[in-house]
């Protein structure tokens, strides 16, 4: 495979002589670590919001006198907005300013982070998760395309995305650690208490640091392509949701998944004939965002899928306790760390496409091996080293897949780029658990169902893998 050439060279003028080694990232200065907190920090953020509620529920659900059905909306309620919005707030920023929306985002996120912790009945408390998800969609598509605007491409972005995926895979499985221990010490609202926390860091710090960026003329917004593409992510990503809870046999299901397909199709449509398109179709087929979203799709979707999997594994047939459960995805969170550390570095040798189509297969085999688990104790290690090897190479697609989308991407495009970048992993996150989880929970042998789902996300990521590995050699231009 040909090593990843997309990235332009530089345009500051540098002798030979003094121009540092390939896998050599210039050093960042103080102010630009600061950015690089504040960004990293506003996606840990929302990450660890995916997570952190979910040990929560049952203990929340009798508080505030939810059923049993209804604590699928604490998800929901939060999903819905985040991916929906996505690609219309990626754009937005484009042309209004990202900084701008960045911090109304951090504004309305620790707003509706206070609503959510001191909720009095069901109905706040989700008018709470709908308003994080609104501030979310505007943080996450944003808050990466002033990243991408911010460190040149090369290294330095290299670096700052492997520190930003590093973060936000951390932030998920910290969740599911943290989640657990402050509902037992200090009782739910703790755990929405603790996402105010963190606004309250990062927003003072963002306005005097983060620099303003949009593009230099001012289109008109393409109101029917964000009004199509809007509705069908928010359709696509309730009847996916709602599917994880009660299977897709419900009317409901059925009408939103079609609603979606059908609007998505109508964007596509819409895109090709719009003066000022939402989405640039050229962009779509380039090869580097089609197969890197391939790729990203498939890392984030069957991931998701084999934690959940694993979830239920470790307490339902290995009798593991939450904390216990949550110590075997500590050990996965720590080996992500040290993927994020050194990926940038493989990435810069041997360039971003190839350290993808790598990271993929081996995030295969290694969900694969987990085919071993049986229900005797000592399966505890398999499944531990299993999942925690094969997160080193998720987070390691993870950040190649960035780097591979928004490489030789114009500055007046990142935010578009990144919105793709970032809708690709909510769709990912959102569609995993349906997709395969329900072959788990519906099984009347949960041990046969995870092996099933462990079979079939194995399969499907070194499936890509190739696909990838094919799509991202082909001689055309990007």
């Amino acid at each position: 495979m040909a090593i990843d050439t997309t990235t332009p060279p530089s345009t500051k003028a540098t002798a030979p002589t003094t121009q540092p080694h390939a896998d050599q990232a210039p050093k960042l200065s103080s102010r630009d670590k600061l950015v690089l907190f504040v960004l990293c920090a506003a996606q840990f953020m929302v990450a660890l919001d995916f997570s952190v509620l979910n040990v929560a529920l049952p203990v929340l659900g009798a508080d505030l006198g939810m059923s049993q059905s209804a604590l699928q909306w604490a998800v929901t309620a939060f999903a819905l907005p985040s991916g929906g919005f996505l690609l219309l707030f990626g754009r937005t920023g484009d042309l209004f300013g990202r900084r701008k929306l960045f911090l109304g985002g951090l504004a309305l996120f620790g707003l509706a982070s206070v609503l959510a912790t001191f909720a009095w009945d069901p109905a706040s408390f989700l008018a709470g998760r709908a308003l994080q998800g609104v501030g979310a969609a505007a943080i996450v598509p944003t808050g990466m395309s002033l990243l991408t605007t911010t460190f040149p491409e090369g290294p330095q972005r290299d670096r700052a995305l492997g520190i930003s995926g590093t973060l936000l895979s951390l932030g998920f499985t910290v969740g599911m650690v943290l989640g657990g221990v402050l509902t037992d010490t200090l009782g739910w609202r703790s755990t929405m208490g603790l996402l105010t926390l963190f606004v309250l860091i990062v927003l003072p710090l963002a306005p005097g640091l983060l620099p303003e960026s949009r593009t230099p003329d001012r289109p008109r917004l393409d109101i029917p392509g964000a009004v199509t593409v809007t509705g069908g992510l928010l359709a696509l990503i309730y009847a996916l949701s709602t599917a994880a809870e009660r299977g897709f046999g419900g009317t409901d299901v059925i009408v939103t998944l079609i609603t979606g397909i059908l609007l998505l199709a109508a964007f596509g449509y819409i895109e090709s004939r719009a003066a000022s398109p939402l989405v640039s179709l050229p962009m779509l087929r380039r090869r580097t965002v089609a197969w890197g979203n391939l790729g990203g799709l498939v890392t984030f979707s069957m991931m998701s899928a084999v934690i959940f999997a694993l979830t239920l594994y470790l307490q339902e047939v290995l009798k593991l306790s939450a904390f216990q459960t949550g110590l075997v995805f500590g050990v996965q969170g720590v080996l992500s760390v040290v993927s994020g550390i050194y990926a940038p570095k493989v990435i810069s040798r041997f360039g971003a496409r190839r350290t993808l189509a790598v990271s993929l297969l081996g995030q295969g085999l290694f969900i694969a091996s987990l085919l071993g688990i049986d229900d005797g104790t000592g399966s505890v290690w398999l499944a531990t080293a299993g999942v925690s090897v094969a997160s080193m190479f998720h987070l390691g697609a993870i950040i190649s897949y960035g780097v591979t989308v928004t490489s030789g991407v114009p500055d007046e495009e990142q935010g578009l780029a990144t919105g793709l970048v970032t809708s690709t992993q909510q769709v990912g996150i959102t569609i995993g658990i349906p997709l395969l989880g329900v072959l788990a929970t519906t099984s009347t042998d949960l041990l046969a169902g995870t092996r099933t789902v462990l079979l079939i996300d194995a399969a499907v990521v070194l499936v890509a893998a190739a696909l990838v590995t094919v799509g991202l050699r082909t001689r055309r231009n990007a």
